[in-house]
C-alpha cells in the first residue's frame, strides 16, 4: 500500500467543499507547494466553473514539473467514473448534472480522477495512516498479525463512509459503496445514521438536554470544551450529545463492519472531539444481541479495541500470541487466535488523507492503463 511513497509523479488534488475550494499537489504521499484556496460560488455555476480552472492553473504554475492528472474530492450525488456532477445540496450551480471532469480533462489535457471525499480519506489512512501504523506496531510487537482492510467514517456536516480493502479503493458498482449517511440511526429507526452522527446531531442533543432553542445551541466545538470543563455550559448536556453520538456511530460501524471485518478510521470536521465519543463508539461495537429465549451474543464476531487508550492498544498488540507445532513434523508456528478489530483517529488528518488518497487513486489508473 506504500508503493507511491517514491514516486516522482506529480498529482493535483482539490478538497471541494459548499464555501470554499482548496487546491493543493502531491508528490511521493506528501504536498508540493503551497495550498491555495477559492470561493467555491456555490450557487453560480460560471464563477464556480472559473475558479477551479484557475485553482489548479494556479497550483499547476508552483509544481515542481508538470503534473500528470488531476485526482479530487467532490460532493455526490455523481457518476464518478465519467466525472458528470449530479444535484448537490450545498453546491445548487451543479443542478441538472455537470461534465466537470471531461471539461477540466479538455482544459489542462491531463486525466482527470473523481471520488467521493469519505472514500479518499479513507484510501489515504489505508495507504499511510492508521493502516500502516498499525500493522508496523503489530509487527514491532511480534505478532503475526496483518490488517488489509480499512472502514473510514468522516463526522462533520454529515456522515460520510469508504472502503479500502487489499490496497484499492471499492467503490462499488454504481460508485456509491461506502455511504454510512444511509444505515439506520440506532436511537431514532425511522431516521439514518447521518442524524445522530453529525453536527447538528451534537447541537440538537445538546439543545435538548440543556431546554435551549436550537438556534441557540453552540457548535461542536464549544459543546465540546463545556464537556470537558473547558467552558462554561451545561456539561451534563454537552457530554451526553457526544455519548449519543458515539452510539449512533458505533452502531453504524458495526453495521459496516460485521461485513467487512477489518481496522476502522474516524476522520471529519468534528473528530477531534473523540474522547468524549469514542468510549460510547467502541462500547456499542462490543455491545450483544439478546436472542429469543434471553440468551446473550456479542454483536460483532471479533472484539473491538480503542487505538487512542494506551492499555486497549497495548492488549491489542500482545494479542494472544503463542506457537503451534505442526503435526507429524518439529516445524512451529506463531499463532494469534483472538479476532480483533481496532478503532483509531485519522492519523493524516482529513484532508491530508483524501489528497493522498486521491493521489494514489490517479495513479494506479494511470498504472493500469
Amino acid at each position: 500500500m506504500t508503493g507511491y511513497t517514491h514516486d516522482p509523479r506529480v498529482v493535483m488534488t482539490l478538497d471541494a467543499g459548499g464555501t470554499s475550494f482548496r487546491f493543493s499537489a502531491i508528490r511521493g504521499n506528501k504536498p508540493v507547494g503551497s495550498s491555495l484556496s477559492l470561493p467555491s460560488n456555490a450557487d453560480d455555476l460560471e464563477r464556480c466553473l472559473a475558479n477551479l480552472v484557475e485553482g489548479f492553473t494556479r497550483t499547476k504554475e508552483q509544481c515542481p514539473e508538470p503534473p500528470v492528472a488531476i485526482s479530487f474530492a467532490f460532493p455526490g450525488p455523481a457518476d464518478y467514473p465519467n466525472g458528470i456532477i449530479g444535484d448537490l445540496p450545498n453546491l445548487p450551480a451543479f443542478r441538472g448534472g455537470v461534465a466537470l471532469g471531461p471539461m477540466l480533462q479538455d482544459h489542462f489535457g491531463i486525466p482527470v480522477f473523481i471520488n467521493n471525499d469519505g472514500d479518499l480519506f479513507t484510501y489515504g489512512e489505508a495507504i499511510a495512516g492508521l493502516l500502516p501504523q498499525v500493522n508496523s506496531l503489530l509487527e514491532q510487537a511480534g505478532s503475526p498479525k496483518r490488517y488489509q482492510n480499512l472502514f473510514g467514517v468522516t463526522l462533520g456536516t454529515g456522515l460520510g463512509g469508504g472502503i479500502a480493502r487489499n490496497g484499492e479503493l471499492f467503490i462499488g458498482d454504481n460508485s456509491i459503496a461506502g455511504e454510512a449517511w444511509l444505515l439506520r440511526n440506532k436511537l431514532h429507526p425511522q431516521m439514518n445514521a447521518e442524524e445522530g452522527a453529525c453536527i447538528r446531531a451534537v447541537r440538537r442533543v445538546y439543545a435538548e438536554k440543556a431546554n435551549i432553542p436550537f438556534d441557540q445551541s453552540p457548535e461542536p466545538k464549544v459543546i465540546f470544551e463545556i464537556g470537558t470543563g473547558a467552558q462554561p455550559g451545561n456539561q451534563p448536556a454537552a457530554v451526553e450529545a457526544f455519548r449519543q453520538l458515539g452510539e449512533v456511530t458505533g452502531d453504524a460501524m458495526a453495521q459496516a463492519l460485521t461485513l467487512l471485518d477489518g481496522l476502522a478510521v474516524i476522520g471529519g470536521g468534528i473528530s477531534a472531539a473523540w474522547p468524549l465519543f469514542l468510549p460510547a463508539l467502541v462500547a456499542e461495537l462490543n455491545g450483544s444481541y439478546t436472542g429469543p429465549k434471553g440468551n446473550q451474543f456479542r454483536r460483532l464476531a471479533s472484539v473491538a479495541f480503542n487505538l487512542e487508550d494506551p492499555a486497549q492498544l497495548e492488549q491489542f498488540l500482545k494479542g494472544e500470541t503463542r506457537e503451534i507445532t505442526v503435526p507429524g513434523s518439529g516445524r512451529k508456528l506463531k499463532h494469534d487466535p483472538l479476532q480483533r478489530i481496532g478503532v483509531g483517529m485519522s492519523r493524516l488528518g482529513t484532508s491530508q488523507a483524501v489528497a493522498i488518497g486521491a493521489h494514489a487513486f490517479a495513479l494506479r489508473k494511470l498504472d493500469e492503463r
